[in-house]
């Protein structure tokens, strides 16, 4: 071990980039805005907190990897674990998704502020046993990078509190894990470097969330996905103590409502009866929080000369998904992995930053086409990125692929293994997989929701 990082971000990104960084370096310094709880609580610092959060099974392993035990103690400390697709009914725009039980992949549900501090607290453990001191400075901000055009060496930060005190941390890795919200683009632009090329697709979708406990607990997850017909979606799904977050999705103009007297109604919109009727005996345990900023950008840091030497960004700062789809917690995970093999094959060496941006990206490539692949049907040109002729061809491909999924095992085996991130995009074009897509009809799923489960065969 030699030298000492800085993460920008003391989130669930920053928590995994320190993950990663165990061992590989003498000392981590955390710079975080807020102050962590003493508790899970949601806090100003996460502003999707309150909402809907699920980690796939891509993701899962990741952290396994990273963290091992990780899952089974967020389990114990109140996580739900579901197979998909058995214990998660999904209407899809092609229909309803059978309800199988396949073994192959699981999502945990719970509310964000526990994963957060289930994380964090086995990462400090971790940390304790490796020889990596880990220093975590709270309600403190990053103000700027330190060095010059080729290389970063440090970070200035100023504290929160009275007096606004801003000092100097040098660094031979500094690590951006500041979400949405990221400054590295201006920060870069005073060091004298260009701002990396950016690409945006914004469905316009907004969102809503809402916690219950219901009357009688459902014994599954409802997922009902937005479709040109009809852009409106919703959520339900269980996490700790007894409790069920409902989260409800539309584009522009059908924007879910905020005034809680009105939610009931919107769910009526969405044409799933059941649902509706479930709700009606569930007792609200919160508001309606809604969320707008929903646009998929990724930022090209991963372009050659895209960084300096000695800076890193991650997650969100470099590559963010519409939050509906459930993917951000897991492409961090996965993000901090590769950053993790990055440093095993080398260490901090010359041109560590680079292969490690080009891996983080690589890490968020499947989500970043699922997602993109989504919401482009929504999105208005004025806000996308005009899409080239192979992603005009992935569309029409994915299309159809997605409606055979509903109901074909093969193709549903593929596609969940995908959109699970357990599997990179190229496992849809196996021989099996693309034959059926290409060449057998392209029909609907089951029109009315599965209760019943079904084996793997059907």
């Amino acid at each position: 071990m030699s030298g000492g990082a800085v993460v920008v971000g003391g989130g669930l990104a920053g928590t995994l980039a320190v993950a990663a960084l165990l061992g590989h370096v003498e000392t981590v310094t955390v710079v975080e805005r807020d102050r962590y709880p003493e508790r899970p609580i949601f806090r100003k610092g996460v502003p999707q907190g309150r909402h809907l959060h699920v980690f796939l099974s891509g993701g899962q392993q990741a952290l396994e990897k990273l963290l091992p035990g990780a899952g089974a103690e967020l389990r114990v400390a109140g996580a739900h674990s579901m197979e998909m697709p058995r214990d998660v009914l999904t209407r899809s725009p092609g229909g309803w998704h059978r309800r199988r039980h396949e073994g192959r992949h699981t999502l945990l549900s719970c509310t964000r502020p526990l994963f957060d501090a289930t994380v964090r607290a086995r990462v400090l453990a971790k940390a304790a046993g490796t020889g990596t001191q880990v220093e975590l400075l709270e309600a403190t901000e990053a103000v700027g990078l330190l060095g010059g055009a080729d290389r970063v060496t440090g970070v200035r930060v100023r504290s929160r509190d009275a007096g606004r005190a801003e000092r100097d941390i040098p660094a031979d890795l500094v690590i951006d894990a500041s979400g949405r919200g990221s400054r590295a683009p201006k920060w870069l632009a005073e060091l004298g470097r260009p701002a990396p090329r950016e690409e945006i697709v914004d469905a316009g979708i907004g969102y809503v969330t809402q916690m219950f406990r219901p009357d009688a607990p459902m014994d599954a997850a409802v997922v009902l996905q937005p479709r040109p017909d009809l852009p409106r979606g919703a959520a339900w799904s269980p996490v700790e103590g007894g409790n069920w977050l409902l989260t409800l999705s539309g584009v522009r103009g059908q924007h879910p409502p905020t005034d809680g007297a009105a939610v009931l109604d919107f769910v009526a919109s969405v044409d799933e009866p059941l649902l509706h009727t479930h709700l009606t005996a569930a007792r609200p345990l919160s508001p309606p929080y809604g969320f707008r900023e929903t646009s998929n950008r990724r930022r090209h840091y991963d372009a050659p000369g895209g960084v300096p030497e000695g800076f890193v960004v991650v997650s969100d700062a470099a590559c963010t998904f519409n939050p509906i789809y459930g993917q951000g917690m897991s492409v961090a995970a996965l993000g901090a992995l590769a950053l993790r093999d990055t440093l095993a094959d080398g260490g901090l060496r010359p041109g560590f930053a680079a292969a490690a941006q080009r891996a983080v990206a690589r890490a968020g490539d499947t989500a970043w086409l699922t997602a993109v692949g989504a919401d482009r049907p929504y999105a208005e040109d004025a806000d996308a990125t005009p899409p080239g002729a192979a992603e005009r061809l992935q569309t029409w491909y994915f299309g159809r692929l997605a409606d055979r999924a509903t109901h074909d095992p093969v193709v549903g085996a593929a596609f969940r293994d995908v959109t699970c991130l357990a599997a990179p995009p190229s496992r849809l074009l196996t021989p099996a997989v693309a034959l059926r897509t290409v060449l057998l009809p392209r029909r609907p799923g089951p029109a009315s929701i599965p209760l019943r489960v079904e084996d793997a065969a059907g």
